[in-house]
């Protein structure tokens, strides 16, 4: 049993690395990148993380993507410094977190409401604290990412025997 522990320890790291995995978000989902979106409903309730990725997806005769600074993002600046993404399937990589600001620099598609605004998270944050100010329940101590690789580990080890 004893030289079966490296194995069963490196399967629980390989699941807690696995389960935890970057997410590729469709902004605007099956809309796409378009007018007529509401991107702030759109990301409520969504926890965008460094490794994530956003998909724009628009038809490029019409729109394009430009990440700006917040004051930009807030007056509709188009002619704001930074390279318009225009394939019209853009992929970009969410490798710091901070706020970030998205916007469409054609006609007065910004104005429209074009444009959107994340967090993003690092990869690590901790989980935030209950509600109630009190030690919580303590099935929410235990981080689920965790939790599957223990699961996966003792699955391992039962079918290892």
């Amino acid at each position: 049993m004893a030289a079966k522990l490296p194995f069963f320890i490196a399967m629980a790291v390989l699941s807690a690395i696995a389960v935890q995995g970057e997410t590729d978000f469709q902004v605007g989902d099956h809309s796409g990148w378009n007018l007529g979106v509401n991107y702030t409903t759109w990301a409520e309730g969504k926890q965008f993380k460094v490794g994530d990725t956003l998909v724009f997806r628009y038809d490029p005769r019409y729109h394009d993507v430009l990440a700006v600074g917040g004051a930009d993002f807030k007056s509709c600046n188009t002619s704001a410094n930074g390279m318009s993404r225009t394939s019209g399937k853009d992929v970009v990589t969410l490798t710091a977190p901070g706020r970030k600001w998205y916007i469409c620099t054609k006609g007065k598609h910004c104005e429209s409401g074009m444009k959107l605004f994340i967090d993003v998270v690092a990869q690590t944050e901790a989980p935030a604290p209950s509600p109630t100010g009190g030690e919580g329940n303590s099935a929410n101590a235990i981080s689920s990412t965790y939790l599957a690789a223990v699961v996966i580990a003792f699955l391992a080890m039962v079918v290892m025997q």
